[in-house]
């Protein structure tokens, strides 16, 4: 079978496009130490680093989010049944507006640690670009994965996960 030149243009062009969007089969930050940072904001400063020991599920968030709200509710409620098992929720908001952050913090009783980001410094660090996406950190501060999007943090998967690391 033969192509023409605008077909064949057009296929290598295609194949071009998936190799680039394609990272192979983890995010390049898993099995890498995680990058530290410090955030202070109006209420209080936090240094990932201060968390070596636990486990860490890194949520970088805003209150803006309809899918970072989605997922709230079992973000508090996994950190409530796994915290004595050393799994701790730092949750990183990227929102501009103090008012808004906090009126999330207060309607959504927040009990989990949160800091408030308004420059995206850190999670520019990761090349975090949509919201949510979440860390998990292992004990020793290396990277074990990466989800973007809203997760059900109850899950069975999610819940085994977090309890072996």
């Amino acid at each position: 079978m033969r192509l023409r030149l605008p077909t064949a243009l057009l296929l290598i062009g295609l194949l071009a496009t998936l190799i680039g969007c394609y990272s192979g089969g983890s995010p390049t930050r898993i099995g890498s130490n995680a990058p530290d940072f410090t955030v202070q904001d109006s209420d209080h400063k936090v240094t990932l680093s201060q968390f070596r020991g636990q486990v860490v599920v890194l949520n970088f968030w805003g209150s803006f989010c309809p899918p970072c709200v989605e997922e709230t509710p079992s973000l508090i409620s996994m950190q409530d049944r796994l915290k004595r098992k050393g799994v701790v929720v730092l949750g990183v908001s990227i929102d501009d507006n103090d008012a808004a952050y906090h009126k999330f913090l207060k309607d959504y009783k927040l009990n989990i640690i949160t800091v408030r980001d308004g420059a995206q410094k850190s999670s520019a660090l990761y090349g975090t670009f949509g919201w949510p996406e979440t860390y998990v950190i292992d004990r020793n501060g290396v990277i074990r994965r990466k989800f973007i999007g809203a997760v059900d943090w109850n899950s069975q998967e999610i819940t085994d996960y977090l309890s072996k690391l």
